[in-house]
């Protein structure tokens, strides 16, 4: 028999591995991106809902009788809340849609301000969906 001394040649680690690093390191950026993604969605809609804005309209509305006779009792949020809200210094804008349900259904509060030193509130509609009513809650 004649003796090999031949030198068996080791690949190297990439060469082994990358069947199952490529894909693992691709899923790995797209979960990343869309938790990164997620984190400034909760975010911003955080920051909405712990504005003034949003608790002053949320107390209007859980005060009105006329809303809690058409939606029931407890009114609460439902789903996310949309549209802007910008403040600078002791100034600042705000274009809130905020939809609601009750036991008795749903709802959307629109609520437009405009802040200079306080808020104040040009519109704070609420629409109700099942008998499409709109109710005005800056009305006395």
């Amino acid at each position: 028999m004649e003796d090999s001394n031949e030198l068996i040649q080791r690949k190297s680690w990439w060469d082994r591995n990358w069947k199952w690093f490529v894909p693992t390191g691709c899923l790995s950026l797209l979960v990343l991106f869309g938790l990164f993604i997620a984190g400034i969605f909760f975010g911003v809609t955080s920051m909405m809902e712990n504005s003034d804005v949003f608790k002053e309209s949320m107390i209007a509305v859980k005060h009105n009788t006329i809303l809690i006779e058409k939606l029931g009792n407890p009114i609460e949020t439902d789903g996310v809340v949309s549209g802007s809200i910008s403040t600078s210094n002791n100034s600042g804008d705000c274009n809130l849609e905020i939809p609601l349900k009750g036991p008795k259904g749903k709802a959307t509060l629109f609520v437009v301000a405009e802040k200079r030193g306080k808020w104040k509130y040009n519109e704070m509609k609420v629409y109700i969906e099942k008998t499409q009513e709109e109710i005005d809650l800056l009305q006395k």
